[in-house]
């Protein structure tokens, strides 16, 4: 390895210890990154680097871990030995804003997937995703719009959150305490009491939309206990 390519290497490893330091890393390379866009696990996501300029990903994304986006496709060489020509591929790989990855998705070159979609675990990203889809499989088909997924997660997640309560106490031994709902505070806590909750990670759950909820959030029950008596705990 000559002292250039090991220099490189060396970059690309310390980068990749934290997503901020590689989003910045990627940037300099010609990848498009908007703000708020996280890598959750850089050591485990792999980006087609051989034309960085030809990748643009939106703002408050987020990149799930064993993630690839390829730009490029050497599969054609196969045609070297068949046909005796070589038939370069490559294309555009356009990501909106506020896009989920789920872990283990792919996006191939030439796909374009627009505003606002989650892309399910495992899916293989094949054609363009319009705004505002849920998308998974492989190839990766569109199930829902996000309207009807929010619909859904909104009519499931207070149970879902009585069933993570109870799994505590009877897993855990002892009665659930408000740090262990660092998602489901939601139902407890309303936007001007964060300040009461301060083991509970809620700025950074939120995110981009933190100054929103601590605004206008209501909860649907009145107290921590409140919610563990709906919930079936004395």
């Amino acid at each position: 390895m000559s002292k250039k390519s090991l220099l490189n290497s060396l970059k690309r490893f310390w980068a990749k210890r934290d997503s901020k330091r590689y989003v910045k890393y990627l940037r300099k390379l010609g990848v498009s990154i908007g703000d708020g866009t996280v890598i959750t696990v850089p050591s485990q996501f792999d980006i087609d680097l051989s034309r960085p300029f030809m990748i643009r990903i939106g703002k408050n994304c987020r990149l799930g871990a064993h993630m690839t986006i390829m730009c490029h496709d050497a599969a054609a060489k196969v045609f070297r030995e068949t046909k005796g020509e070589l038939l370069p591929s490559n294309g555009y790989v356009n990501i909106g804003d506020n896009v989920y990855f789920g872990r283990y998705a792919t996006v191939l070159k030439g796909v374009t997937i627009g505003d606002n979609c989650i892309i399910g675990y495992g899916a293989t990203v094949m054609k363009d995703i319009p705004a505002n889809s849920v998308a998974v499989g492989t190839p990766a088909k569109v199930i829902c719009s996000i309207d009807e997924y929010y619909e859904r997660r909104k009519s499931r997640a207070l149970n879902e959150a009585f069933e993570y309560a109870r799994a505590i106490q009877k897993f855990k031994k002892r009665r659930p305490i408000p740090s262990d709902f660092f998602e489901s505070f939601v139902f407890f806590v309303n936007g001007n009491e964060v300040d009461k909750y301060p083991d509970i990670p809620i700025k950074y759950q939120l995110g981009p939309g933190y100054d929103k909820w601590v605004q206008n959030h209501k909860a649907q029950f009145s107290s921590f206990e409140e919610f563990l008596k709906a919930a079936g705990i004395e």
